[in-house]
């Protein structure tokens, strides 16, 4: 056990990304537990931790590089929680918010989420919440609540067609790709977020999707899928039968999304393609409505939108 009257707090690095990593691995495991899952999770097999490393390597140094607040909390030497945040075109977003067991309701998190999500100088204050109550507690206390729930659906994936009339081009990393997706994510999410966007295109295969020759949605498949922006929710079934076939034609044994639950179209077409369920139920927080996600597939892993 950390001596909380000795702890410190200081900005964290890129050297901090394995450290912060296996802290999150380490207090999702016991969140799960805690939960009643019992299914064992990366943490508890060095290899199994290692690929999930490998895997999420970049997500976290992109993050370390490019985070408007990062903090760490620090006892003898060794980090005992984290925070950080990231802002993009005047929105904030908390994407992560760590505190070691046995150290939660401390103390620390409550100066952790003070340093990395503060309450003024945004237009926008956002946060994917996990299903931890006290940190939930936390968030209220921050003015943010809960606008919708988020879920995994997830299935072993199939080669199917699809009746549609959209054009499905592969996005490379240009100025031009760049603009296009901003004026999507300004329409559909009410932000633009260039460096988001630009760790997306250089990490997973993204496709915008063409009707008439205009631009109407984009999507990002890969190890993990997402996001899913379409101007016309109608679209959804096309791009996800798009994104599961070209997951099969990889040779991918599973294919998953992060689903706001009032995106109705997407969670009616899942339900009856054969997904599942899986995992828990996150909660979407902000501190005002804005958004139309219900035209919005989330990133997978859901740190940011």
């Amino acid at each position: 056990m950390a001596d909380v009257d000795n702890i410190t707090y200081r900005r964290g690095t890129l050297e901090d990304s394995y450290s912060v990593f296996y802290l999150f691995e380490q207090t999702l495991a016991d969140l799960l537990q805690n939960l009643g899952f019992h299914e064992p999770t990366s943490f508890s097999d060095p290899r199994e931790l290692n690929a999930m490393w490998e895997q999420r390597r970049s997500l976290y140094e992109h993050l370390a590089l490019h985070a408007d607040q990062f903090w760490i909390a620090e006892s003898a030497g060794k980090i005992v929680g984290f925070a950080r945040s990231i802002l993009e075109d005047g929105v904030c977003e908390l994407t992560e918010f760590f505190v070691q067991p046995g150290l939660q309701s401390s103390g620390v998190g409550k100066q952790l989420l003070a340093l990395a999500f503060p309450l003024e100088g945004f237009r926008q204050r956002t946060i994917i919440a996990t299903p931890d109550l006290r940190a939930l507690a936390r968030y209220l206390k921050t003015g943010v609540y809960p606008r919708f729930p988020v879920a995994y659906f997830g299935k072993s994936p199939e080669l199917l067609q699809s009746q549609t009339d959209l054009k499905f081009e592969k996005l490379l990393s240009s100025p031009g790709a760049l603009s296009q997706l901003a004026v999507l994510d300004e329409t559909i999410l009410g932000f633009k977020r260039m460096l988001t966007q630009t760790w997306l295109l250089k990490n997973r295969q993204g496709y915008l999707y063409m009707r008439n020759n205009q631009p109407v949605g984009y999507g990002y498949q890969g190890t993990a899928n997402g996001p899913f922006a379409l101007l016309d929710a109608a679209d959804f079934p096309a791009a996800l039968a798009h994104a599961e076939s070209q997951a099969f034609q990889r040779g991918a044994d599973h294919f998953g999304v992060e689903v706001p639950l009032i995106n109705r179209v997407a969670v009616d077409y899942l339900l009856s393609s054969g997904f599942r369920l899986e995992g828990f139920l996150a909660q979407f927080m902000a501190d005002k409505p804005f958004g139309n996600f219900e035209r919005y597939i989330l990133t997978s892993p859901p740190f940011f939108l």
